[in-house]
Parts: C-alpha cells; sequence; structure tokens
C-alpha cells in the first residue's frame, strides 16, 4: 500500500506542478469523514458519495486511519474513529448552554417521567439535539444526542425560530416542504400555529414529526435575549392528550426560563 499523503496537487499548463492545494483536501477529507458517518464503508461507496476520484478518497482515507479520525475493519469497511469520538466529547462538555442546562433537564425528566431534550439551530442541517434525558415510561424516543431533525415539523425546532418573524417562517416552510420535511399542516394552518406560539412563548408537535409523539417545546435565551437553544418534554399520545400538553407546558417554559437566567437573561 502507497504511503498516505495529506496534501493534493495540480499540474499547471506547462506541466509543472503547483503549490499543494491544502484547503482544497482540507475540506476533501470533511466530505470523506462525513460520508463515513453518513453510513458509507468502502472506499468506492465514498467515492460515490462525495465526487471524489477513487485514488484520491483511498488516500484520504488511509491518512484519516492513521490520525485516528477514521478506523478501517477488514470486511467491515470504514468508522469513524476514536480521535473524532474524543473531540465530540470535548465539545459536548465544553458547551455552555450544556454543561448548564443539564441539571434543570434531570429534574424536568424526573417531574414530568418524559424524555427531555435540548436542541439548537443548525441551518444546514435543521436542527440538532445537545442533550437528551430519557423518560420513565416504557417508551423508546427514537433520537440521539448529535442526531437531527426538520424544523418544522418539531417542537424544539419551532421554539428555536419563534422570533424570527413571518415572512422567516413562511420561508422556512417552504425550504422543508420542498424537501418533504414539513410535516402534515398545510403551510397556512403552520404559519397560523407559530404566531400563537409566538405569542405564548412555547410550540406543540402533535405527531408531526412521528406519529404518535407530541412535544411541548420552549426556547432557551442568552444574555442579548437571543435564542440560542429550545428544550421539550416528549411523550406518546398513550400517556399524553392535549389536556396533559397544556399542563406542561408552564413546567417546559419554568425551566427553559431558569437555564435562560444562568446564561444571562434577565429574570
Amino acid at each position: 500500500m502507497p504511503t498516505p499523503h495529506m496534501t493534493d496537487k495540480t499540474t499547471t499548463t506547462t506541466g509543472k506542478t503547483a503549490k499543494p492545494l491544502a484547503s482544497q483536501t482540507l475540506f476533501r477529507g470533511l466530505e470523506v469523514v462525513a460520508a463515513v458517518a453518513d453510513g458509507c464503508r468502502t472506499v468506492k461507496d465514498i467515492s460515490e458519495k462525495t465526487g471524489i476520484t477513487f485514488s484520491t478518497t483511498h488516500r484520504l482515507a488511509s491518512a484519516l486511519v492513521e490520525v485516528r479520525y477514521l478506523r478501517f475493519e477488514p470486511r467491515k469497511g470504514y468508522r469513524l474513529g476514536s480521535r473524532l469520538v474524543e473531540l465530540g466529547f470535548m465539545a459536548y462538555r465544553e458547551s455552555a448552554v450544556t454543561t448548564t442546562a443539564r441539571p434543570f433537564l434531570e429534574d424536568l425528566a424526573a417531574q414530568t417521567l418524559d424524555t427531555v431534550h435540548l436542541a439548537a439551530l443548525d441551518e444546514d442541517e435543521g436542527i440538532i439535539y445537545l442533550d437528551k434525558i430519557g423518560g420513565k415510561r416504557a417508551i423508546e424516543v427514537n433520537t440521539r444526542i448529535g442526531g437531527r431533525k426538520p424544523v418544522c415539523c418539531t417542537s424544539v425546532g419551532k421554539a428555536l425560530i419563534l422570533d424570527d418573524g413571518r415572512a422567516a417562517w413562511k420561508k422556512r416552510y417552504q425550504q422543508e416542504f420542498e424537501k418533504g420535511l414539513a410535516g402534515r399542516l398545510t403551510e397556512d394552518e403552520w404559519l397560523g400555529a407559530m404566531a400563537n406560539y409566538a405569542a405564548k412563548g412555547y410550540t406543540f408537535d402533535m405527531d408531526e414529526n412521528v406519529d404518535g409523539i407530541r412535544c411541548v417545546g420552549a426556547p432557551v435565551r442568552d444574555a442579548s435575549g437571543e435564542i440560542v437553544a429550545s428544550i421539550s418534554v416528549t411523550s406518546t399520545d398513550a400517556y399524553t392528550d392535549e389536556a396533559r400538553m397544556r399542563e406542561v407546558i408552564p413546567l417546559v417554559q419554568e425551566v427553559a426560563r431558569k437555564i435562560s437566567v444562568q446564561l444571562g437573561a434577565g429574570g
């Protein structure tokens, strides 16, 4: 096997080798890592996913294995490496929002017996879950820390954009609708619901993302008053009818307020 190198070179019209395109190589390496995270296991799969040539993909993947950003197992292929796990947990521990919110989320989960989430907005990928506290009920909520969901059909997503206003809401809905991610509500129904949520400071997910799953969300603000995260209580329709969801609203809002205060927001 040839020794891997983390540089790409281009050839000029005169036939001379140009300087290594370090930034291009970096971006390609990140694309390879992302492809493996998406489930690509072979060089062929990664190459097809990224559009990077087979030989360059093999060279990048081999180099990433050397520095532990990827790992390779015969007959199983590529997986994310231990160094990425280390960095992920370092980022998780160092997040001011996550570390501040954690004890409040634990209390909320204990009080409601339901699963509690903390999320933030990822403009390219909808929302990303920063933390999750499992509930005590005999149900499994199919979410994970680091996982992503759409904005328009999740309570945490709606809570994250409460301040954006109708024009931005409409644009967001249309973008996700085109991808089949906007949920079961029509645009007019969804915009009407958002106006109501913005006025009252909470959000619902009434079986919009996953059938039978219901959530109550609220925004978390920092010292500037900006929404920087959101929280939710998640259960199923077997345990949570609309009346119980309304009972949960003040609990979720109070915890969101406490976290916000700890982040410097006004009381």
